[in-house]
């Protein structure tokens, strides 16, 4: 990885890898936000399922290709294969974080 991730982020991008859906929840606080796919998803449970649904779908896997700081949130640019048109494809993630958890994550 070109830099180093906050451990809650790296944590998550590693349970992906993995495809592990419990790994992947385990460093969202409770009242998280993910939009993803034109979605937003609140809460512990509604991300899950976002989680569990996505493994399904796409298997994908995510590469970490830049790491950059912008005030309060951590932007990922990452190289995402998987079970998609056009895989792979170059996706940015902008996450911030509370309390040593991911509170919100939105991909572009």
């Amino acid at each position: 990885m070109p830099a180093k991730l906050p451990e809650p982020i790296a944590a998550y991008f590693a349970a992906t890898n993995a495809h592990d859906p419990d790994g992947m929840l385990a460093p969202f606080a409770a009242a998280a936000v993910v939009k993803d796919e034109g979605r937003t998803m609140r809460g512990r449970a509604a991300v899950g399922e976002w989680i569990k649904g996505t493994i399904e779908k796409y298997r994908h896997t995510v590469e970490v290709l830049g790491v950059e700081k912008k005030g309060a949130r951590t932007i990922v640019t990452a190289r995402v294969a998987g079970n998609f048109p056009g895989s792979p494809i170059e996706l940015r993630y902008e996450l911030m974080l509370a309390g040593g958890k991911i509170s919100r994550l939105e991909t572009h």
